[in-house]
């Protein structure tokens, strides 16, 4: 939004917090210093506007404000819980307008009726708003982000007056954090309604009536949405705390950033961006393997969240193209540079044109106005901490102003509507952007043809600009076809190309079209354009996508470029699953060696995805990449990229195709695979690799596993390894080894060292303690003599040296439904703490060493990241009761094998030869069919009772907020 930069600031991010009482709008305007032939005035305060939030100007020039006074806290909805950061869970969601419950927020109409430069003319187009962050005209009515809504309050006779209640188009945008919410709303050249998603917020969206269900993503994104064709979806994700959306001349997209050292970031289709990962969770596509950067810039202070770049000409010359930066903790606006930087950007900072001594200064929004000018919006008030706010209350709520820079005078008197469509047409020239946008918007209201053959004559013209917006104006009028963006893509003018190309894909492909975007990408020349083939690639059908991304990765200059790479490879993940495809693709040799499938990363990347996700076929995959390898070194990348994929986890069994590439390859895997087809050269080089230094921790750990596995003669090495071990993954390792040996000195050394074993190992031992009859006597006699705490033992190792059954399931039942009511009703009181619930979460309830929540915690259970913890009710079931409903995949399995060990756990994987099971402890157990002589799903979770009930009252509350929370705290 261009909201503030109401962010998470600490207190030594407050500025000027010394001044503590508010100018008078008349005082306030003489505290500014402006540089020179620029000048700044004072155009609109309250009473008449207050929180002022977003502006833009109509076709009528007047201009539109939000005024955000809601803020923080929405109305009718009691806030349950809230992190450290004030990311807070409300209740219920708040129901749309006209049934919602009021609130403050409203949005104003304001007028220069007699051209001195102040806006004196004021109306009301709807108010009782709650949460309101932006508003645009078009397509007969007006469209208000109200968020979790978008709302479209038609208005067909134009005046100012909504016809009726509003539609819902959208549903589903987050509201936890109220400086965070969906914002800044604005056409896109071709037709889509554009916005932000900032970074503490998150979204389940559906378009009421049509989806059943909803796309969900989490932190900071840009968004769209057709109103003709209702589409919806995510344009590009990750980027800073994104509030403000940038639109240049080119139709490229920005905003800004929250942070230090960036203005910001540049985004394009299908990217994704870098994020604060940890504080707002990971990017929706887990095989990503990298990110699009913040552009490139001096080192700057925090922050500029919202910025125009100038493109009109009432300002001097020297601003033109230039970056006008807001910056509410400073409490000024910036000027910088952009210059291109490959396919991407990087910025300067070049000055400060205006600063202001008043420290309730607080710039939150900048707009181009009709008349050139610069308009800012100021929020006014003492500090933009929103921590703080929420806690002291202290946010003003009647104070605002809107500065115009650069030009003075008031705004011509004019009314597009009035003009003909010709007349809208001649417009798309204009020196002044706005005029160019504005005039845009109303020829895609009117969908007039007749100016069909003059803008068609403009594209095919040489002057760049104008054939660009002609071509938009084809597109929003629903008159662009295929012959003119085809002739298009052969423009002069790199931009016309680029855009041509995007709206091809906008359309369902063709042969004629697919074989022209095949060609261009052979030829083209410009970055930005080929950038924009390889976004593209990703909606074509996978044969024409993969061809197009071969000519692409023959252009040797991307590989150092900050954008290509990593978009010319989620242009093949996209495609990767279709196995046979990307075969046929790979067995063109000259691509093999092309600069972007080596230096760039593809090929192991390529490989790491299939390691990744570890399928059998995936698997195949894999081998099918081994085998096809011309050469040493693609063969040595492509092991690089498998090694990525199974960094951290032990390596399963592997097809035989897999196998034998790997050991055509060199290093540890390869050593791996010789030592599971026992080659006696490969146990003895494991053992002395075990002992060395030379491999990594992670590569060591798999030849432990390895060894047992094959039960090498290698027990005294396993041993020594478990007892004198200095790293947790290598005596983690050993005691899975130590399984295959049914020798009774095993227990005994365990136990001798178990009470200085860190607790993750403590239940690997418990898990290989508890496996055989004899080493299950001696861990009942360690607690018996108390060198074990029984207290210390998880619920499934309990179970097995200590089995119990109820004899009366009714009972059983009642009690449990008593206590889900009990733990309801204590869940409708005071919220907790969700901080402190991590805690309990990760360590005193033991929920986080079986499931994941965002991307920490244990791989037994489900990972809880996407479902709906909101629902109470189906959450305390799901804890008091957990093998009532066991999601599949997940059921308990009791395994015997023929050498006398019981395990359990649930099912990994299983093939003709091979059964893999995954215990309590987190570790698989790879077990050959040939040595199990039973095994038997048994019908009940892996979790087990009882948890909640060692909790007090206030520990589930804290469990349960942080089991609400939407990102991570």
């Amino acid at each position: 939004m261009q909201l503030l930069a109401l962010l998470l600031l600490t207190a030594t991010d407050l500025t000027k917090d010394a001044q503590s009482k508010p100018l008078p709008p008349a005082e306030a305007s003489k505290a500014f210093t402006v540089a020179a032939g620029l000048t700044f005035t004072q155009v609109l305060a309250e009473p008449d506007v207050a929180q002022p939030v977003f502006l833009n100007f109509d076709e009528r020039g007047r201009m539109w404000v939000v005024e955000y006074r809601q803020y923080p806290q929405p109305a009718g909805l009691t806030m349950v819980s809230h992190d450290q950061f004030w990311r807070a869970i409300y209740d219920k969601v708040p129901p749309p307008p006209p049934n919602h419950v009021r609130g403050k927020d409203r949005i104003t109409i304001h007028e220069d009726t007699d051209g001195d430069g102040r806006f004196d003319g004021h109306k009301t187009f709807v108010d009782g708003l709650n949460i309101t962050t932006a508003v645009e005209r078009g397509r007969g009515g007006v469209w208000v982000l109200n968020p979790p809504y978008l709302l479209f309050y038609p208005d067909a006779n134009d005046d100012d007056v909504p016809d009726g209640p509003p539609v819902v188009h959208l549903s589903g945008f987050g509201i936890e954090d109220t400086h965070a919410v969906v914002n800044s709303l604005r056409w896109g050249p071709d037709g889509w309604l554009y916005g932000a998603q900032g970074s503490t917020v998150t979204s389940a969206v559906i378009r009421p009536g049509l989806d059943s269900e909803p796309v969900r993503r989490s932190g900071q994104l840009v968004w769209r949405y057709h109103p003709e064709s209702k589409r919806y979806d995510i344009f590009a994700e990750g980027g800073g705390n994104t509030f403000g959306l940038e639109l240049d001349a080119k139709g490229r997209i920005f905003s800004g950033h929250n942070g230090g050292d960036t203005r910001g970031f540049y985004y394009v289709p299908g990217g994704y961006l870098r994020k604060g990962f940890g504080k707002h969770g990971p990017l929706s596509n887990p095989y990503t393997f990298g990110y699009l950067d913040q552009m490139a810039s001096n080192r700057v202070e925090r922050f500029s969240h919202n910025f125009i770049i100038y493109e009109a000409d009432a300002l001097p010359a020297v601003y033109r193209g230039k970056l006008f930066g807001v910056e509410p903790l400073q409490a000024r606006v910036v000027l910088s540079e952009v210059r291109p930087q490959g396919a991407s950007f990087e910025t300067k900072d070049l000055s400060r044109p205006v600063t202001s001594k008043d420290a309730w200064f607080r710039p939150v929004d900048i707009k181009l106005g009709p008349d050139g000018g610069i308009y800012i919006a100021d929020w006014y008030d003492a500090r933009v901490d929103h921590r703080r706010t929420h806690q002291d209350g202290t946010a003003t709520k009647d104070d605002g102003r809107i500065y115009k820079l650069g030009v003075k005078g008031g705004i011509p008197p004019f009314d597009l509507r009035k003009r003909s469509t010709g007349q809208l047409v001649a417009l798309l020239r204009s020196p002044n952007r706005w005029f160019r946008q504005t005039a845009l918007r109303l020829l895609g209201d009117r969908k007039d043809r007749g100016a069909v053959p003059a803008l068609a004559k403009m594209v095919r013209g040489a002057e760049g600009q104008a054939a660009l917006e002609a071509l938009w104006a084809l597109k929003v009028t629903g008159a662009l076809d295929e012959t003119v963006t085809l002739r298009a893509m052969g423009h002069a003018d790199p931009h016309v190309r680029r855009w041509a190309l995007r709206l091809t894909g906008e359309s369902s492909w063709t042969p004629a079209a697919l074989a022209r975007v095949t060609a261009v990408a052979g030829a083209e020349k410009n970055a930005e354009v080929r950038l924009e083939l390889a976004a593209l690639a990703r909606r074509m059908p996978t044969k024409d996508a993969l061809s197009v991304v071969a000519r692409l990765a023959r252009a040797a200059e991307d590989v150092s470029d900050p954008y290509q790479p990593h978009m010319l490879w989620w242009a093949v993940e996209a495609h990767a699953s279709d196995r046979k495809a990307i075969d046929g693709w790979l067995a063109d040799k000259a691509l093999w060696r092309t600069p972007m499938l080596n230096e760039g990363g593809i090929l192991g990347k390529l490989m790491q995805r299939y390691a990744l996700a570890g399928t059998r076929d995936d698997l195949l995959a894999c081998a099918a990449l081994l085998e096809r390898s011309p050469a040493p070194a693609q063969t040595d990348r492509l092991m690089v990229g498998f090694g990525n994929g199974f960094k951290g986890r032990p390596l399963p069994p592997l097809p035989d195709a897999l196998a034998a590439g790997i050991k055509k390859a060199r290093g540890p895997l390869a050593l791996v695979l010789r030592l599971r087809g026992r080659e006696p050269e490969a146990i003895t080089e494991a053992i002395a690799s075990i002992d060395g230094k030379k491999l990594s921790v992670d590569d060591r750990s798999q030849l432990v596993r390895t060894l047992g596995e094959v039960k090498a003669d290698a027990l005294p090495v396993l041993l020594r390894v478990m007892t004198e071990g200095k790293e947790d993954a290598m005596k983690q390792a050993a005691l899975v080894a130590l399984q295959r040996y049914d020798d009774p000195t095993i227990a005994g050394k365990v136990l001798g060292v178990y009470g200085s074993l860190a607790p993750a190992l403590r239940k690997t031992a418990q898990s290989l303690l508890s496996s055989r009859a004899a080493w299950s006597k001696q861990l009942l006699a360690a607690i018996a003599d108390k060198r074990v705490d029984k207290a210390g033992l998880d619920p499934e190792t309990l179970q097995r040296l200590f089995p119990r059954k109820s004899a009366d399931e009714d009972k059983d039942a009642r009690a449990r439904d008593e206590l889900v009511r009990r733990l309801l009703a204590l869940l409708k009181g005071p919220g907790g703490d969700p901080v402190k619930g991590r805690a309990i979460f990760q360590t005193r309830a033991g929920c986080g060493s079986c499931h994941t929540m965002f991307g920490v915690g244990g791989q037994i259970g489900p990972d809880l990241t996407q479902y709906d913890r909101n629902d109470t009710l189906a959450v305390l079931n799901a804890v008091v009761a957990p093998s009532l409903e066991i999601r599949e995949g997940f059921e308990n399995f009791t395994v015997v094998t023929k050498d006398g060990r019981t395990l359990t756990g649930f099912k990994v994987n299983e093939d003709n030869q091979v059964f893999i099971l995954r215990g309590m402890d987190g570790q698989n157990m790879v077990l050959q069919l040939d040595e199990i002589q039973t095994r038997q799903a048994e019908g009940r979770s892996l979790m087990p009772e009882g948890l909640i009930e060692a909790l007090t009252d206030a520990e589930i509350r804290d469990l349960f907020a942080y089991l609400r929370t939407t990102q991570p705290v």
